[in-house]
């Protein structure tokens, strides 16, 4: 017996966080019957577990590294009929985002159907770096970069420190890549612009040790057994 949110996730519907949800909207049932409390159990192997009434089944896991390119959105799907990631790749697993990058924001993302790994990934405690390189506006001074790496005080509380390397700045425009761990919505433009310096465009560099390599924005690849075993000790996870 295992907990259902855990089996839901370990199945591929979403990240264990997202499964909840579904779970206390009435969206899952066993055997027939909707069940909301996010501590109830279930037997994989025995019990009838369906999401929106399709089946959920064990399917073999996968592990993907996209380039995601801009204008599209981070969402298995979408109501206002944008392309999602998912629409970039066709495969028959259903698989999900570990974390997001915002419509205006290209770069490396990673989805999987293990929720395993991404519950480890998108966990605070693991603190996982993430590389932007960041384009804004203005001449961004050593003082503003100062404030980026001590941490800035945001709406939802101060964050934490990071690391900025400066590439090249104008009195129109300032490029440098910064490192950061947490994983707020839209935090790397909400620091810029609390330090005057609204951003004009930002990719994902690198998540932990994975680059984006030789891929173009929309093109995807399989990660390595190797990555992937990397992967997991880094989010403290079980493969």
């Amino acid at each position: 017996m295992e907990r259902l949110q855990k089996f839901l996730a370990r199945a591929g519907v979403a990240s264990r966080r997202k499964c909840e949800e579904l779970i206390t909207a009435g969206k899952v049932a066993v055997n027939g019957e909707v069940v909301r409390e996010l501590g109830s159990k279930v037997d994989p192997d025995h019990d009838r577990i369906t999401v929106d009434g399709q089946p959920v089944r064990m399917e073999p896991h996968v592990y993907i590294l996209l380039h995601k390119p801009r204008g599209v959105v981070t969402t298995a799907a979408d109501p206002q009929g944008r392309k999602t990631v998912l629409d970039l790749i066709d495969l028959p697993q259903r698989i999900f985002p570990v974390g997001r990058l915002d419509m205006d924001t290209s770069g490396l993302l990673l989805l999987t159907n293990d929720g395993a790994l991404a519950n480890g990934l998108m966990h605070p405690k693991y603190e996982v770096d993430k590389l932007y390189r960041t384009e804004v506006e203005g001449y961004i001074s050593d003082e503003s970069i100062a404030r980026l790496e001590a941490g800035v005080e945001l709406e939802d509380g101060p964050t934490a420190p990071a690391k900025v390397r400066l590439l090249r700045r104008s009195k129109s425009k300032s490029l440098f890549e910064i490192t950061i761990h947490e994983g707020r919505n839209r935090q790397v433009r909400r620091m810029c612009d609390q330090v005057g310096h609204p951003v004009l465009t930002l990719k994902r560099m690198k998540l932990a040790f994975l680059t984006l390599g030789e891929t173009v924005p929309g093109q995807w690849r399989y990660l390595t057994d190797k990555e992937v075993d990397l992967l997991f000790r880094i989010a403290g996870a079980t493969r």
